[in-house]
């Protein structure tokens, strides 16, 4: 039987950096790459805009022209084109002359500023102007967002939907991401039983984490596969064995305590390498990860409010980092705790928490069956295992759980 020992959550967080997996590589068309992350370089095959374009629906004039022009002071123009998006004008505007044009469409010769529509009344081919523009007004010339050749953005980078924007402004319809890593989800136990209005026996519990750990490997943007095994020691090696060569990640649930029946870690010592079991935090001590057949095993508590957190802060930062954000950390923040809250020194705490803009009120430390508190709650305060506790005003690290997810 493997032996625990407390770990410091700093050197189990360290153990994992130092084993850290990365995804292959695979190229996608710009409509499937939304929040995935660059595994290249992306550098501009075109300028953009292409040509010097009109940035407001009016007319391409000479702007020295309209000098002096006012709401009391009307000067005349000659309307000789007109240029809708996607169109060109061949033509050369002279002293007095006007192009309609749209916005968007290509500047044509001669012109140097556009005056706005609002700014103008036309009759026919004559044009009348009340204000005036200076050079360049209202143009949004070539090349001002990217030249051609230019490195737009770097390997690594999430891909939001303001990337794709400019992924494609850059000429490009298909890029290289990383991979979805595709997990999977082993939940043990003999007392699980799916969700329904009656539990047939009394020693029955309904299989919540089924739903919220998958739940989370989603919102971590990775792929998962569900299964359970019974508290048998060759099922559930058989499952970590099998699961391991054919996954990226493996996470397990339940059968992490040091007991007769909790065979999880006694499976991943005997397959492969464990890294830590047992970690010096609250919720979710018997935390644990190892190694098999060169794939990262988390082993999670069965316990759901312990379950979450562990996922959280092991296997969330992991799975994110796989798929190429490498340098992906939780973005704390900092807030005002309402009420006292102790603490134990050489243990970090996660206390769950509902926080606003300045405060943070403490939800519920205890208690890691309890899931209500967590739907109760939308934050972790994180104490430090050199704390032995906050005091009422002080200012607390803060993380928000939907800060954690993979669209935030």
């Amino acid at each position: 039987m493997f032996l625990s020992k407390l770990m410091p959550l700093k050197e189990a967080v360290s153990k994992l950096n130092n084993n850290q997996k990365f995804t292959s590589t695979e190229k996608v068309s710009l409509d499937e790459a939304y929040m995935r992350v660059l595994a290249e370089d992306i550098k501009s095959f075109h300028n953009s805009p292409p040509f010097d374009k009109s940035a407001m629906d009016g007319y391409a004039v000479i702007a020295e022209n309209t000098f002096g022009a006012s709401n009391n002071v009307h000067k005349d123009f000659k309307i000789i084109d007109k240029i809708s998006a996607g169109d060109f004008s061949d033509k050369t505007i002279h002293d007095g002359e006007a192009i309609s044009i749209s916005t968007g469409a290509p500047i044509p010769d001669g012109a140097n500023a556009v005056i706005m529509v609002e700014y103008t009344s036309a009759d026919g081919d004559n044009l009348t102007i009340h204000s005036q523009v200076t050079p360049g007004e209202n143009i949004s010339p070539k090349s001002e967002d990217i030249s051609k050749g230019d490195l737009v953005l770097k390997a690594n980078t999430l891909i939001r939907p303001q990337e794709l924007g400019l992924i494609a402004s850059a000429g490009y319809n298909e890029v290289e991401v990383y991979k979805k890593p595709n997990v999977k989800l082993i939940v043990t136990g003999n007392e699980l039983v799916e969700p329904s209005k009656n539990l047939e026996s009394k020693s029955k519990i309904i299989n919540s984490n089924k739903y919220s750990i998958s739940a989370l490997v989603k919102s971590a943007g990775a792929n998962v596969s569900v299964s359970h095994a019974y508290d048998n020691f060759d099922e559930v090696k058989n499952a970590i064995d099998s699961a391991s060569k054919e996954y990226d990640v493996v996470i397990t649930t339940g059968g992490t305590a040091v007991s007769d029946a909790d065979v999880v870690l006694d499976a991943v010592d005997d397959l492969g390498e464990i890294l830590f079991h047992g970690v010096a935090m609250r919720p979710g001590k018997p935390a644990g990860a190892g190694i098999v057949n060169d794939t990262p095993i988390f082993t999670l508590s069965g316990q759901p409010v312990a379950a979450m957190s562990q996922f959280d802060i092991f296997a969330r930062t992991y799975i994110m980092r796989m798929q190429g954000l490498k340098d992906y950390n939780f973005n704390v923040v900092k807030r005002e705790s309402q009420l006292k809250i102790p603490s134990t020194l050489g243990r970090t705490d996660f206390i769950r928490t509902n926080a606003d803009n300045i405060h943070a009120r403490h939800i519920l430390n205890r208690g890691s069956g309890i899931i209500r508190s967590m739907v109760e709650a939308n934050s972790y305060i994180v104490i430090d295992e050199n704390n032995e506790g906050i005091e009422k005003g002080d200012s607390v690290d803060l993380i928000f759980f939907d800060s954690m997810n993979w669209n935030a």
